[in-house]
């Protein structure tokens, strides 16, 4: 882990076939697209079919956390969700605060998918 406020896994589940696996980006990833949402965006474009139904199984949902998620900084405790929006078809986001944000840190993953 050679950015700090990462934790240099992404974890992915398949919530059909109940596997998972662990991946680790590259420092660059971390630099160039900082932060959850910078994250999200990333991994969903990098990861997602093009012309998914947003409603449909192939779409993926993912949560990442911040660079000061977990830390005493101020709001660090949020996180995004991320997914193609069946509102929009395009980038769809969400932040929240909470306990989860944090937690996603301290299971020793930046993000999930």
């Amino acid at each position: 882990m050679a950015v700090p406020g990462t934790t240099g896994k992404v974890l992915w589940v398949d919530l059909a076939s109940g596997e998972s696996r662990v991946e680790r980006p590259d420092d660059e990833v971390y630099l160039k697209y900082v932060g959850g949402y910078g994250l999200g965006v990333y991994f969903l474009y990098r990861n997602q079919a093009a012309g998914v139904d947003p409603l449909g199984p192939g779409n993926t949902l993912g949560f990442f956390a911040g660079l000061l998620t977990g830390t005493p900084g101020i709001t660090s405790n949020r996180f995004i969700a991320v997914a193609k929006s069946p509102k929009t078809g395009g980038w769809g986001d969400a932040n929240c605060g909470g306990s989860f944000g944090p937690a996603l840190k301290t299971a020793g993953t930046t993000g999930c998918f």
